[in-house]
């Protein structure tokens, strides 16, 4: 009989789960919040090339993501399915980080094809990591109680990864716009990368628990477009994507265009630039603040109302970014902003196992790795609707040619209010109405609980009468 005491929720087990978030909070942190900055300020300098760029990459999205989640659900190691997809990531994803701010200069030419290459390699070594350090959750942790807790120590984490990517990066590098800090890129890149190993090898040694009554799912897990078809099928799968992307769409935004918004509206001088990262990490401490009060509301009303609420507490605590000029009351600011992004961050989770948990039922078969890999297309998806923002804003404010003084070109602070609060509070409000819609209520959940865990003892024991 499998012990039933040392499958049960823990601490201990939730924060070594936990830590491998810190890696990936940094990994995709450093990716959305540097690489833009980077070359459009010091290297490509010409917003459409890097528009077409994220173009290209997210088409090769379209197939790496959703093929890598079929084929981690179809995968059968002595390691489980997921772990050895981890380990074969680490070195990889941890060399891209310092690669994609090394590129060749002299040639815009070739800075864009080694921009293409090296977001497309990045792509394949943190979606190797990440789709399958995602699927493990909803498995480890079986209900709303457990993944409420253990989301609420893993988010914290995520805000702790935050925190660090977006305050030391600026404190090495200088201001980030600045020519003579370009070699910069690289040292930080470096710290960046050794933090980053660190974080992913605790993981490996200490946070993976793969569960015995999975460990026959890959025979029945289906084909990568049979995968695909049913997944896009499941309704509850399609209202929460809507949502997801919204999200993604402004965690996208916020830490991409906030390095331009503090120098060109906030107007923070070059020799205080670090207070660039203080001000993303003002808001991040906050979310970790705020992370126990998310997780009573989602046991007080539900994951459902839960999430409607946290977008629209983001809508209200963005809106006085376009009305503030003053670095202090930007912090301020700054600070209400974790209030919202501390609850959209822990119920994403909840709600997508609530979803695999349901299918489970249907199919009978695990497929973590089938919604996760859309799911991470879709957040892929998002920066490119971020960047088509930025390059239409840009252009409109004739900014599409980096100016290290843009201050007589008309509307560019106007442009980054917009892109701070406008573009994100429409985005939220979709998200809300598709939360509405998701026809998973408290109600259906709670059958769904019982109907799992009966599942779950009759797969238990058909591995253990074998």
């Amino acid at each position: 009989m499998i012990d039933r005491k040392n499958e049960s929720y823990s601490t201990k087990k939730a924060i070594g789960y936990g830590i491998g978030q810190f890696s990936d909070t940094i990994v995709i942190q450093m990716f959305n919040m540097y690489v833009f900055t980077f070359y459009f300020t010091l290297v490509i300098k010409d917003v459409d090339l890097i528009t077409i760029a994220f173009i290209i990459w997210a088409l090769w999205n379209s197939i790496n993501d959703p093929m890598m989640g079929a084929l981690s659900d179809r995968t059968k190691s002595r390691f489980g399915r997921r772990k050895p997809y981890i380990i074969i990531s680490i070195v990889p994803l941890c060399l891209i980080i310092l690669f994609l701010f090394t590129p060749p200069l002299g040639s815009i030419n070739l800075s864009f094809i080694y921009l293409i290459i090296m977001i497309i390699l990045f792509d394949i070594s943190y979606t190797t990591y990440d789709l399958n350090y995602a699927s493990l959750f909803p498995e480890m942790f079986k209900d709303l109680t457990e993944r409420s807790k253990a989301n609420a120590i893993k988010q914290i984490f995520t805000v702790l990864g935050l925190i660090i990517a977006s305050v030391i990066p600026p404190f090495l590098i200088g201001k980030l716009d600045e020519p003579a800090n370009f070699s910069n890129y690289s040292f930080a890149a470096i710290i960046m990368m050794i933090v980053t190993f660190g974080g992913i090898i605790f993981l490996v040694l200490f946070g993976i628990k793969e569960k015995k009554e999975f460990s026959k799912d890959y025979e029945t897990a289906p084909s990568f477009l049979n995968s695909l078809k049913m997944s896009i099928k499941n309704r509850s799968f399609r209202y929460f994507i809507v949502a997801n992307l919204a999200y993604w769409y402004v965690i996208g935004m916020l830490p991409m265009i906030v390095p331009l918004y503090g120098s060109y509206v906030l107007h923070i001088p070059e020799e205080e630039s670090m207070l660039l990262g203080l001000l993303l990490g003002s808001t991040f401490i906050s979310a970790a603040i705020f992370m126990i009060l998310w997780r009573f509301i989602a046991l007080k009303i539900g994951m459902k109302k839960g999430y409607m609420l946290s977008f629209a507490v983001f809508i209200v605590t963005l809106f006085p970014l376009i009305l503030i000029n003053s670095m202090e009351i930007a912090f301020i600011i700054f600070f209400l902003v974790g209030i919202g992004l501390s609850g959209a961050l822990l119920f994403g989770d909840i709600v997508l196992g609530a979803i695999i948990d349901q299918d489970e039922l249907l199919t009978k078969t695990r497929r973590e790795g089938g919604y996760y890999g859309i799911n991470a297309l879709i957040t892929k998806l998002s920066t490119i609707l971020v960047i088509l923002t930025i390059n239409l804003v840009f252009r409109t404010t004739g900014w599409k040619v980096f100016s290290v003084d843009p201050t007589g070109i008309i509307g560019v602070e106007v442009g980054l209010k917009i892109l701070v609060f406008l573009f994100p509070a429409i985005a939220l409000g979709i998200g809300i109405l598709a939360i509405f819609k998701f026809p998973i209520n408290q109600e259906k959940y709670e059958q769904i609980k019982v109907d799992i865990e009966a599942l779950h003892n009759e797969k238990r024991n058909s591995i253990n009468s074998k």
